[in-house]
């Protein structure tokens, strides 16, 4: 029987990315929040690792980050 992989890698992975996505946009997370009509402790909450994002959240964001793909901010996770 396979071991699953524990989630908090995949969390901080995730976490880098949005970080980096949203700094290399120059927006504050407040500014993403807005763009996404999310809240700023989402925001905050995703790149501490302190929240697992829903697909739909990872839609929302990739949009607001104007990124090609959701996948981007998945890249290096699995």
């Amino acid at each position: 029987m396979r071991s699953v992989r524990r989630v908090e890698p995949v969390r901080q992975q995730f976490a880098d990315n949005l970080r980096h996505h949203r700094e290399r946009k120059g927006l504050s997370q407040e500014a993403l929040a807005e763009i996404c009509h999310l809240h700023r402790t989402e925001i905050s909450l995703l790149e501490r690792c302190k929240r697992s994002p829903r697909l739909e959240t990872i839609v929302i964001l990739a949009r607001g980050l104007e990124l090609a793909s959701a996948g981007e901010l998945l890249v290096g996770v699995g």
